[in-house]
């Protein structure tokens, strides 16, 4: 047995000396690459069906890498969702910014571990330099704690978490030890709009459920103020930049002085729509939002880093650190920065180091311009489709666009049909109790062509489905 242990670890040694074998993983991202802009968006049925390749039993004796490779590109690759090309509007799901995707290739070869500085000083150095930026971009107070996670609910669970231990604490009641039973009652205040994983965080942190206070949204989903309840120092409140449906915010120069007066902790879920404060055209929509305490952001939304990249910032980093800690005979404080304090996680890949290279290739200007062709391409997406007598539901204030062919059934046939084209696709949302469509820009790779040739094709779309009624 000691054995056989032996020659299969000899083998992968000799496997990782291979240059040939990440060379030709190389060629195959590139055939990839090459190949994404003219695929269909969504994987056709012969391609659906060459995933049952994958569906076999686990092999008994090991594998050749460079078939496996082969196996995978042959039939994965034409299963994916294209969504690092320019037709993609499900989901807000960004592109790849090319000085991440490179850097991400570096890094996979790294496999580092994030969790302390021990483990890694140049991902420690890299995320003290992202988090510093990022505080920078959004005009949040300096000083201001990150913590690089898996993405916007992660985001969301660690705020929020540190806004319920520090408002707990304020009533002379320890979290950490004392857990919530017994524990004195918070006020948790949430818009009707909010993202479904605002309400999975807090059920998760004992908060949800039918003890929230809903403050009812305005016609645009944004929260409206005089819905909102005594604000105390026992409240948590969370608001919203970016609606999920309409892209609409919620009024943080007028709410948030208010709750800051009254001693509330302030959320902030700004999953794709916190990075307008970084272009100076769109940060009127979070004007004020720097007074809030706490903010999630994701960077493979609307900064187009590569997934995962999940953003939480703190205005109290030890408010963050206290509600994350954690300790072990074997985890001695470094004096630098050690991740896994920021974090639900202890062990995670190095994403910090994919965002710097996003931030560092784009730079200031370049965040600003991207942010900023998202929404312009959105309202030319809304204008194009308006002109063909499709009916533009929302105010397109950022990259979000809700839209009905005006029968609820004509527009779910009519997106059923668009989707199957292989032209675009995006997805579909409750707004004001009818079904629509709903259309996200998210994606640097987007031209006015690409917008050009969906509305083509939701108007053929709409017409093949009148013509099947």
């Amino acid at each position: 047995m000691k054995k056989e242990k032996g020659k299969i670890s000899a083998i992968m040694r000799e496997q990782a000396l291979d240059k040939g074998l990440l060379e030709k993983a190389g060629r195959c991202a590139q055939d990839y690459l090459d190949s994404v802009l003219d695929r269909p968006v969504f994987p056709g049925e012969e391609d659906l069906e060459g995933l049952e390749e994958f569906r076999h039993d686990l092999p008994e004796e090991p594998g050749d890498p460079g078939e496996i490779l082969d196996r995978l590109h042959r039939f994965g690759s034409p299963g994916t969702v294209a969504q690092v090309g320019g037709r993609y509007f499900g989901f807000v799901n960004g592109g790849v910014v090319p000085a991440s995707l490179a850097v991400k290739r570096l890094i996979d070869a790294w496999d580092q571990n994030a969790a302390l500085y021990a483990m890694s000083p140049v991902v420690s150095v890299l995320e003290e330099v992202c988090e510093g930026w990022l505080v920078d971009l959004f005009g949040l107070p300096e000083g201001s704690a990150a913590g690089f996670v898996g993405g916007s609910a992660t985001a969301n669970l660690c705020g929020i978490a540190a806004g319920r231990d520090h408002l707990l604490a304020k009533c002379g009641w320890d979290a950490s030890s004392k857990g919530l039973f017994g524990a004195p009652e918070l006020k948790v205040v949430v818009g009707d709009g909010a993202h479904a994983t605002v309400f999975k965080a807090l059920s998760i942190l004992g908060l949800g459920g039918e003890r929230l206070v809903r403050v009812p949204a305005d016609g645009q989903g944004r929260l409206r103020p005089d819905g909102l309840p005594v604000l105390d120092e026992r409240t948590l409140l969370i608001l919203q930049a970016g609606n999920v449906s309409s892209g609409a915010f919620d009024p943080f120069a007028e709410i948030c002085p208010r709750a800051r007066e009254a001693g509330a902790w302030v959320h902030i879920d700004g999953a794709f729509g916190l990075w307008a404060a970084a272009s100076p055209r769109l940060r009127h929509l979070t004007a004020g939002m720097e007074l809030a305490d706490s903010w999630s952001v994701d960077a493979h939304k609307t900064l187009n880093a590569p997934y995962d990249s999940g953003i939480v910032l703190c205005r109290q980093r030890e408010a963050l650190t206290g509600a994350l800690q954690v300790s072990g005979s074997y985890i001695a404080p470094s004096g630098h920065r050690d991740g896994m304090h920021y974090t639900l996680d202890m062990s995670r890949r190095a994403r910090a180091v994919e965002l710097w290279a996003c931030l560092a290739a784009l730079g200031r200007r370049g965040v600003a311009e991207l942010v900023e062709d998202l929404h312009d391409k959105a309202v030319l997406f809304a204008h194009a489709l308006a002109r063909e007598g499709f009916h533009i539901l929302n105010e397109v204030c950022f990259n979000q666009v809700l839209v009905s062919c005006g029968d609820p059934r004509l527009t779910k046939r009519t997106l059923a049909s668009a989707q199957g084209s292989g032209e675009c696709w995006c997805g579909s949302a409750q707004w004001d109790g009818e079904f629509v469509m709903r259309v996200s820009v998210c994606s640097y790779r987007t031209t006015a062509e690409d917008i050009e040739r969906s509305v083509r094709a939701f108007v053929r779309a709409r017409e093949e489905s009148q013509l099947a009624r």
